[in-house]
């Protein structure tokens, strides 16, 4: 099964080594062949939204339409049409009828995010569709039936609520068929430093500087701090020091401003104060100009030589003596499509098409990231061991060890 949990790791950009995060993908591989309806629960930022991309691809119904919705970011008023659909004339401004969430994942696999935060009123027709699989579009008295798989996420203790009075008992256990609780990134140290390596190689490729990386000391805070928003906590503080600190090796007294709660027992995070975070607001400015300038002229050289090297690439214009370039976007002038990554706050749904996961054959083991990590360094530094092991932040007898047991030429 290992070989099988390090494929769907690949498969969905899971970093970590952590037993506890190899026990939650192999349950979400067991239970994906199955319709039973699975509570995932976690922290906020510890990653929750992987389980049901896994669970949904390992199932019967991976052809099928997946839908991500975000209850929480849903008005009261609109939640019942957003789910369940509506028809036309139901209510102010719905001047045509409209399919729910539940009608557009018939036969696939809806992910109810936040689910705590669902009202009372609209908990109960959940529970109706989970129970039968009918529901009735708002404004119609026409019982409608969908098949469904649902898997539905929170971050907060729902135990409390129901004591509270403001979630159903009934649905809790109708939800909680099979539970899987993602744990915390404090509760799998181990990973934080690997992820911390992965983050600054993306940032590093994204932003066109060089990569981060932190002395011993600083890799020894990095594992004392508590990260109360978990892995998205982590990615965030990774970018700001790729784009804000002029120094590629990180120590404890660069680190410890973006820590902004308790390090260890000990050792207290340092907020920075009001200069401070005006000065990194102006330096990450002009750190992304400087790298968006920097893609924009790499770009413009690639483009030129390109063109040189192959002449008949120019259009003969109207006058013999003139040469029109080809109709290319320049970079930089906005004609180019940006791809970015939203969350969605449920207005539209978040389609998943398991056709288009590309499989990535990167090596994310510990030896696989440390090794690239060293190539890396010394291919910045023209192959000079001493400078790089000082951007590595080890010594230089630990490099050549290194560098002779992963075999680098």
């Amino acid at each position: 099964m290992n070989e099988n949990i390090n494929t769907v790791k690949r498969r969905f950009g899971i970093i970590g080594f952590d037993p506890a995060l190899d026990h939650v993908i192999d349950v979400a591989m067991q239970v994906a062949v199955t319709d039973l309806s699975v509570l995932v629960t976690g922290e906020s930022g510890s990653g929750k939204e992987s389980v049901p991309k896994i669970i949904h691809a390992y199932s019967p119904r991976k052809t099928k339409t997946y839908i991500a919705v975000n209850c929480g970011a849903i008005p009261e008023g609109t939640i019942d049409s957003e789910l369940f659909g509506h028809e036309k004339g139901a209510f102010t401004g719905a001047v045509d009828s409209r399919k729910g969430y539940f009608e557009e994942a018939n036969g696939g696999t809806l992910f109810l995010d936040e689910v705590a935060d669902l009202p009372l009123s609209t908990q109960v027709r959940l529970l109706r569709v989970l129970e039968t699989g009918e529901y009735i579009r708002v404004g119609s008295s026409k019982v409608m039936k969908t098949d469904v798989r649902v898997v539905a996420a929170t971050n907060v203790n729902i135990a409390d609520r129901i004591a509270k009075g403001k979630f159903r008992e009934d649905l809790y256990y109708r939800l909680n068929s099979v539970p899987i609780r993602v744990p915390a990134l404090r509760e799998r140290p181990g990973d934080i430093y690997p992820l911390f390596v992965k983050f600054a190689a993306d940032f590093s490729d994204k932003y066109h500087v060089p990569t981060i990386s932190l002395t011993e000391e600083a890799q020894a805070m990095l594992r004392a701090y508590r990260w109360p928003g978990n892995v998205r906590q982590l990615k965030n503080v990774t970018e700001q020091i790729s784009l804000i600190e002029k120094e590629r090796l990180i120590t404890p007294d660069m680190l410890k401003p973006y820590l902004t709660g308790p390090v260890g027992s000990n050792l207290p995070a340092v907020m920075p104060s009001e200069t401070d975070r005006q000065d990194n607001m102006q330096r990450e400015l002009v750190f992304k100009f400087i790298a968006e300038l920097q893609r924009e002229v790499r770009e413009l050289k690639a483009t030129v030589a390109q063109l040189t090297q192959n002449p008949q690439m120019y259009v003969q214009g109207a006058h013999p003596h003139h040469h029109v370039l080809p109709e290319t976007p320049m970079p930089g002038s906005g004609q180019y499509p940006l791809v970015t990554a939203h969350e969605h706050h449920g207005t539209e749904p978040e389609q998943y098409d398991d056709s288009e996961v590309i499989e990535d054959t990167a090596d994310y083991s510990m030896d696989g990231m440390e090794k690239q990590a060293i190539i890396a360094a010394l291919k910045r530094n023209h192959d000079n061991r001493k400078l790089a092991a000082q951007e590595l932040g080890i010594s230089e007898r630990t490099l050549y060890r290194k560098i002779k047991g992963y075999g680098i030429s």
